[in-house]
């Protein structure tokens, strides 16, 4: 598996040489552009109202627009000089309780590979575990400063990115001050235990992904896409509480017939 970064991972006086491998693959399906004529593809050209015909890399800047049509240029090695070793480097300068995080702070998934000071590396692991904690630091992937997350799962130590505090807004719903009827508070509960479970990933797959595959192989051999037809049935419920009383029988754990011995 390429790696995405290569840094290190500092714990006090410790020092790990680490790459991050991303933890998710993207597997969606993707189409190209064509023209309808012809089937050939679509091409686009970066270019502007005074630019030359044909544009290479070298002749594209970063930008940053302070005003209407104005904008102040960065180059990469400006960039660069703006990270300090900290910066470049992962310095786990607290640690927190895992459950204090709220997921929502969580942005993309890193699996954290040692290249050297193994010993160093498993040790760190081990006591994140132990103890149940998550090492925060702040440092730069790419051209962005990240606060991050270090944390073990499954026995893998994994890097997230999170957002920053002010990049997480405001529900739009406001909590109400309106009073739970009891009954139908534990009817709630009952159902949810009803329905509650371990969490199985596996379980739950990507349906639309498999019609699409089955719909692309059906074209190449000339069959014809026909819509599926589904009969939704709208339950007939009067109010809450008959909403609540038929859900407990459809949530109800199905009885097992035990075979004579």
């Amino acid at each position: 598996m390429a790696y995405s970064y290569k840094t290190a991972l500092s714990f006090g006086l410790v020092f790990v040489p680490v790459t991050l491998h991303t933890c998710i693959k993207p597997n969606d399906i993707t189409f190209n552009t064509l023209y309808k004529e012809t089937g050939e593809r679509i091409r686009y050209h970066k270019t502007c109202e005074t630019c030359p015909e044909k544009l290479s890399q070298d002749d594209i800047v970063k930008g940053y627009q302070y005003e209407k049509d104005k904008y102040v240029i960065l180059t990469d090695e400006e960039i660069e000089k703006l990270k300090t070793p900290k910066n470049k480097s992962i310095e786990i300068e607290s640690f927190v309780n895992l459950n204090e995080i709220d997921p929502i702070f969580y942005d993309k998934s890193f699996f954290i590979k040692p290249t050297g000071a193994e010993n160093a590396f498993f040790l760190i692991l081990k006591a994140l575990e132990d103890e149940n904690k998550v090492g925060i630091s702040k440092t730069v992937l790419g051209t962005k400063e990240q606060v991050v997350a270090i944390r073990v799962i499954n026995g893998q130590m994994v890097l997230n990115t999170m957002h920053y505090n002010d990049e997480i807004q405001a529900s739009p719903v406001k909590r109400s001050e309106e009073k739970v009827n009891q009954k139908e508070l534990d009817l709630a509960k009952l159902i949810i235990e009803n329905m509650s479970g371990a969490f199985e990933p596996q379980k739950y797959k990507n349906e639309y992904r498999e019609k699409l595959i089955t719909a692309i192989n059906g074209k190449i051999d000339g069959k014809e896409i026909k819509s599926e037809k589904i009969r939704i049935i709208k339950p007939n419920v009067l109010n809450l509480m008959d909403a609540l009383q038929k859900s407990i029988k459809l949530s109800a754990p199905k009885k097992t017939t035990r075979k004579g011995a």
